[in-house]
């Protein structure tokens, strides 16, 4: 069905994981429980996805698992990072925040393997920039959140993470387009890669309640599985620009849901600037050319 109406299946992945940070909000865990438990129980999920793609496909190259488990190293951070940002800053705010990565990945693969990014990518970031600083509430008294300057930062950080998962996960999945093992792999990767961080930290908890729980099932459920998987498998089948205007359509949810669920109220300021980086996140998305376009333009998270 999706392989047939791609839009479809991105539009679907899009709403699901605008959901994200709502349902790490309302299970009122830590940032490292959070991340801990949307892996944890989205493995038994994942795992036969990936037997079967694998014995379709052929079995996963050593080379592509270890830069999975790379990827996963690196979500373990883009995670942690992401839910003390949601604290700090709101939901739907920080996960425009996070979504810069769709400027900063460019960046960072011209660095690490000499690819050129787009001029779009270099016009973008003065404009996503600009963005950051109005989240930030640097230029107003009053802005949302208990401290935005420190959500933002966050934000920023959790974009450059992901940018790294990304760049691993590209890598990982190999000529032939493998997309149920490569997320295995990573999610088992951030699983454990979590619990060293978490117990430095002081805040993961192994035995959140029966409530906390039902959320967390359902964040891994609808983001970790099903929401990504949708955007993946249908991310190749579509032109980079309508790719592009689709996927701004998460963050744009994840502030209106935050705002009509959970009471979020982010300032005009604070607005204009969410609206800023979501037009960076389109003059660097639509400038690239379609090779670039399935995995650098996923939407966080």
């Amino acid at each position: 069905m999706f392989t047939d109406r791609p839009a479809l299946g991105v539009l679907l992945g899009a709403f699901t994981i605008a959901f994200s940070g709502i349902l790490y909000r309302e299970s009122h865990v830590s940032p490292a429980t959070g991340a801990f438990f949307r892996c944890f129980w989205a493995l038994p999920f994942l795992w036969p996805l990936a037997l079967w793609e694998d014995r379709r496909i052929g079995p996963r190259p050593r080379a592509l698992r270890r830069a999975a488990w790379i990827g996963g190293a690196f979500f373990a951070a883009d995670l942690i990072l992401w839910h003390y940002s949601i604290e700090y800053v709101g939901a739907g705010l920080a996960t425009v925040l996070g979504n810069t990565q769709v400027v900063l990945v460019g960046l960072l693969a011209w660095a690490l393997f000499r690819e050129r990014p787009a001029r779009s990518s270099l016009l973008a970031i003065p404009v996503a920039m600009a963005g950051i600083l109005l989240i930030s509430g640097v230029l107003e008294k009053g802005a949302y959140g208990s401290d935005p300057k420190l959500g933002a930062l966050y934000g920023v950080l959790t974009g450059i993470a992901y940018s790294g998962f990304l760049l691993a996960i590209r890598r990982g999945s190999g000529e032939r387009g493998r997309v149920a093992g490569p997320l295995y792999d990573a999610t088992l990767a951030t699983t454990i890669f979590v619990v060293p961080i978490g117990l430095v930290i002081g805040d993961l908890d192994f035995t959140p309640s029966l409530e906390a729980t039902g959320w967390l099932l359902l964040l891994a459920l609808s983001s970790q599985v099903v929401g990504w998987l949708l955007i993946t498998v249908s991310l190749g089948r579509l032109p980079t620009a309508l790719t592009s205007v689709l996927l701004t359509l998460q963050p744009l949810l994840a502030v209106l849901f935050a705002a009509l669920l959970i009471d979020e109220r982010p300032s005009p300021l604070q607005l204009v600037g969410a609206g800023a980086i979501l037009a960076g996140l389109l003059i660097a998305s639509v400038g690239r050319k379609q090779k670039a376009a399935p995995l650098e333009t996923v939407p966080e998270h």
